[in-house]
């Protein structure tokens, strides 16, 4: 009785602790056992612990590589059995009419011949089922299903029922007493569902269309004197059929203000405060206007500009007067960082060359930054008459004192052809002619 209390109390007998002979691996097809070895906590000749054997199947499950493991001890050995997860062959889309599988297919991150997962292929559900409500679509469903082939592989099946157009029943607002309902409607993007509005996708739901309305919302508002105005929440509830939603804006107007003074101060000694006085267009006791302030700091800037003066940084400053709603406007114009053109980059053109759009571009890389120049070449480009649309946009550039010009076009069209016939006492005549505007670019 003593001898056998003896090795039942021995020390690593009663926990099972022994070391290890091996680490046998059993189940790998592609994978390397001595991959699957490497991501075992325990090595030959290290002491065998449940602790150590429940961070080697955490490890193993984690690589993804694995659908089923098993680490246990045998002996002195410690088995680690694995199922392979199957690699796929091939993914296909089922029963998308609206949505190209280009276009599905770039959304997903699952490819032919990479490993498949279910965590993987429920996150590619997850994104296409975004990409479905980001196309107004918030019925749609997506079923994944798998079919196994031989040598472990599957080909992935994404089953889709895409459902209707889900469309804006109504918009409400709440904390509107200036502006009626329909008034506000009129300025949002997003539009209530009609039977005329068959062929406008703007009554479909769209979240990031709504993240745009709020801000139509503020210049709204903005532009009509109110300038503490604010939407406190813009929120889309979808109604219990699925088939539409119900949005509803809540707003907080404020007070309404006018202008009371306004002054311009100048830092450049040389200015003449009484001529950039006259170019200011907004008249005390108008209602405060965002937008006439954004325009009479473009024109002040564009003046300023063609006297020579690259460097400008002009700025309004607002001091209102709450109690009797009241603003006083100062436009302080002051000498602005250095900054200068690194590289211009033209984007768009297909038939036309650099060169043709660069030449009405008064600055070139290397010259100061200037404004008012850039607006003026938007429009010698525009009047080439081969582009339907021109955008400049300036970003910084590799060091705060360079900026980057991107300069956007669109071209359209440049080519005719016209053709005519007629008849004379000669008999049948035809006449043909092509004519091309922008010829070789």
């Amino acid at each position: 009785f003593i001898g056998i209390l003896y090795l039942v109390t021995m020390p690593g007998f009663a926990q099972g602790k022994a070391n290890a002979t091996e680490i046998r691996v059993e189940g790998s097809a592609r994978i390397e056992p001595e991959t699957i070895r490497s991501y075992v906590s325990i090595k030959p000749g290290e002491s065998i612990t449940a602790r150590k054997m429940d961070e080697s199947l955490k490890k193993l499950f984690s690589t993804g590589f694995f659908k089923d493991v098993v680490v246990k001890k045998i002996g002195n050995a410690v088995v680690v059995r694995v199922v392979e997860n199957p690699i796929i062959n091939r993914i296909a889309f089922e029963g998308n009419k609206r949505i190209s599988n280009e276009t599905l297919g770039d959304e997903v991150n699952l490819r032919p011949r990479v490993i498949f997962t279910r965590a993987k292929v429920e996150r590619d559900v997850k994104r296409l089922i975004d990409v479905y409500r980001q196309n107004g679509r918030f019925a749609a469903s997506i079923i994944p299903k798998v079919i196994k082939l031989p040598q472990n592989r599957v080909d992935l099946i994404f089953e889709i029922k895409e459902g209707h157009l889900t469309k804006v029943h109504s918009i409400s607002f709440v904390g509107n007493r200036k502006f009626s309902d329909r008034e506000l409607r009129n300025v949002l993007q997003t539009k209530e569902s009609a039977w005329y509005r068959f062929l406008d996708p703007q009554d479909t739901y769209d979240p990031d269309k709504l993240a745009f309305d709020r801000e139509l919302l503020r210049r709204f508002y903005l532009n009509k004197g109110f300038a503490d105005f604010r939407v406190i929440s813009a929120v889309a509830e979808l109604i219990p059929n699925r088939s539409g939603f119900i949005i509803t804006f809540t707003i907080e107007e404020g007070k309404r203000y006018r202008i009371s003074k306004i002054d311009v101060k100048a830092s450049f000694r040389d200015l003449s405060i009484k001529e950039l006085k006259s170019l200011i267009k907004i008249q005390k006791d108008d209602w405060y206007s965002v937008k006439q302030i954004d325009k009479t700091v473009s024109n002040l800037t564009d003046f300023v500009g063609t006297l020579g003066y690259a460097f400008v940084d002009i700025r309004p400053k607002i001091i209102p007067d709450y109690k009797n709603q009241l603003i006083n406007l100062t436009f302080e114009i002051n000498k602005g960082p250095r900054v200068f053109v690194e590289r211009i980059e033209i984007i768009g053109n297909i038939r036309t060359v650099d060169s043709v759009i660069r030449r009405e571009i008064p600055i070139a890389e290397g010259d100061a930054f200037n404004v008012s120049k850039i607006r003026y070449s938007k429009q010698k480009i525009f009047d080439l008459g081969f582009f339907e649309t021109v955008n400049i946009k300036h970003t910084v550039g590799s060091s705060p004192d360079k900026v980057l010009i991107k300069v956007k076009v669109s071209e359209k069209s440049t080519g005719q052809l016209s053709f005519g016939i007629g008849a004379s006492s000669e008999g049948p005549m035809g006449d043909v002619s092509i004519r091309e505007s922008n010829f070789l670019g």
